[in-house]
Parts: C-alpha cells; structure tokens; sequence
C-alpha cells in the first residue's frame, strides 16, 4: 500500500503542471512555482518555530540574502554570471552564517521578547538592501536587480513555468528528505526537548546555545535556497518583496498547517499559496451575487475573506489542520 501511494503522489507530481496548463492556463502553474516555494519558506521556519520553539518574525530576511545573493552573481549588475548550481550551496551557507548572527544575541530570549529582536533583525536587512545603492551601489537600492539570469534553459517547447515547477519538486522533495532526517536525528530530539521545556533539556545535559544556533542556521539556509529560486524564476529582485507580512505569511502556513508535521506544514503552505488567489478572482462576482454590485474593492474582500478563514480554522484547529501525532492526541477532547 505504501509503494501504491507513493507511486500515486510521484504521477500527481509528474502530470501537474501539464494538467493545469492545459485546463486553467500558464498563470496557475506559475502559482504552483510559487506554492513550491512557500513549501520551502515553510519548512525551513519549520525548523526553528516547529521543532525548536523559537518564534521568528524576521524569517523573510534569509529569504532577501538569498534572493539577493544569486542576483549579485547571475546578473549584469556586477557582470557576473555563475551558473545556479554553484550559487544556490553557496547562498544556503550565506544564509546560514546570517542565521547565526541573529541567533547568537537571541539565545537567553523566548516568546515575545524573541519576536520582537526577529522582527528588527528582519526590517533591518530589507532597510540595508533598500539603501545600499550609495556611496557603492551594491544592491541598487529601492530600483531592485533586473535581467537576472535565469536557473532554467529558457526557449525549450515546453514553457520555463513547468521546467521551474519540476526544478523546484527537485529541492522541495530533497528539504523533505532532509527534514525528516533531521526531525528523527539526535540534534532533532534535541530541539523538540528545548521546545517543550528549555531548563529541563539543559539539566539533561544538552548544550542549548550550540543547538538553538543550528536550528537558526539550519532553517536560514533554508530561506536562502528559497530566496535564490526566486531570483532566477522571477529575473527580477527588489526589496518590497521582503516585507514582514511575507514573514507573517510563511509562519501562518506552519501554525495552520501544523507546527513540527512536515505534511501539515506543506498542506498550510499551499492552501495559503492558492486561496487567496481563488478568493481574489471570486471577490467580485460574490459580491455582484449578494448585493448587485461590487460594496468592497476586490483586494480587500479577499484579504477579509482570508482573515474569517485564519480564525475560523484556529478557532476549531487549534493544533492546525494537520498537527502531529502527539498533538492530535492533547487537542482531542475525550
């Protein structure tokens, strides 16, 4: 049964984009490239609010390092141009050493205090990435990068969207692999134990700073594949794409989906990748339907309509729509 399933979801996977193409047009599969790369966003902050507890709110940081990296490195800006193979690792260990620095004057922090210096530490890179353009114009400032290099080989039959979509299922299905490895590794139980109960795990004997610093840069390097992706897709990086709310977007995905469940935190990314997009395109007929004509200008009914379906959801799924097993358990009533 496990092989039948299995082989079920590799032929999903594998007929997609094609399917989507062909029944709801080329912007759709580009939502699913997007989709993909929440998933990625959401795994990796997985790590640091799931597994070890610690709440981020400058997530979207590692996110512009990367982003910004490959684009200093694939684009005429500096007249560099390495291929994505060789800068995506090296943007992962970016992020990384960045994941560091924010983790190292946070360690004796927790909660709200921790949301807090993350919150700073994030506008704090896009406000660097926004006014590095004098006296040396490293990251051009608010104009952004442009003619980024693309990751894929581009005039093929079949569209860059879908060769994207299979690039990105690549690295998705690899941070899976490597998350749930994780998860069921020494370092993993370690974090879930700092998570539960920081004092305890340190009287057990677990070195809290050294593990709360690889869960920082473990789920930073993350972001920084994530960040690198989206410069090669999008050809293009600026730094109103790296705004808090795309922090507080990817943490809604894990809490919805299910803190610490790898498939509850991939199910929370993609329903929030694609609803607001169907809301967005059925704001205005349900507002013809209901009053005649349109009351609310469409974005902002899809942003209502989004925000009723967040607290509806956490009102009756407290855990999230698909929390883990142990979860599952303490928010059943009996």
């Amino acid at each position: 049964m496990k092989i039948r399933g299995v082989l079920l979801i590799a032929t999903a996977l594998i007929v997609a984009p094609f399917v989507v193409e062909a029944t709801m047009g080329n912007a759709w599969v580009r939502l699913l490239d997007f989709a993909l790369l929440y998933v990625m966003l959401a795994l990796g902050l997985n790590i640091v609010v799931g597994f070890a507890g610690l709440l981020d709110l400058g997530y979207i940081a590692f996110y512009a390092v990367g982003a910004y990296f490959y684009a200093l490195l694939a684009s005429p800006h500096f007249g560099i141009h390495w291929p994505i193979w060789a800068i995506l690792p090296l943007g992962a260990l970016t992020a990384g050493v960045f994941g560091v620095l924010l983790g190292a004057p946070t360690l004796r922090l927790r909660g709200d205090y921790l949301a807090i210096v993350t919150l700073g530490f994030g506008e704090i890179i896009r406000i660097f990435i926004n006014n590095l353009n004098a006296p040396f114009n490293l990251t051009n400032g608010p104009k952004g990068i442009a003619n980024i290099d693309p990751g894929v080989v581009t005039g093929l039959p079949i569209p860059s969207t879908i060769l994207y979509y299979y690039l990105f299922v690549v690295l998705v299905l690899l941070i899976v692999f490597i998350g749930l490895r994780l998860q069921n590794s020494r370092i993993g139980r370690a974090w879930v134990a700092i998570r539960e109960d920081e004092m305890a795990a340190k009287a057990c004997g677990i070195h809290t700073r050294n593990v709360k610093l690889a869960a920082f840069a473990m789920g930073a390097s993350f972001g920084g594949v994530a960040g690198g992706l989206f410069a090669s897709f999008q050809t293009f990086v600026s730094p109103e794409s790296f705004g808090l709310m795309e922090s507080v977007m990817v943490l809604c995905m894990v809490v919805l989906g299910g803190m610490g469940h790898i498939p509850g935190v991939i199910l929370g990314a993609v329903m929030l990748t694609v609803l607001p997009e169907i809301f967005r395109q059925s704001a205005g007929p349900m507002q013809q339907a209901i009053f005649g004509t349109v009351v609310l200008d469409p974005e902002a009914l899809r942003m209502l309509l989004f925000g009723v379906a967040l607290i509806v959801v956490m009102r009756y799924r407290p855990a999230g729509l698909w929390p883990e097993q142990r979860h599952r358990r303490e928010f059943v009533a009996p």
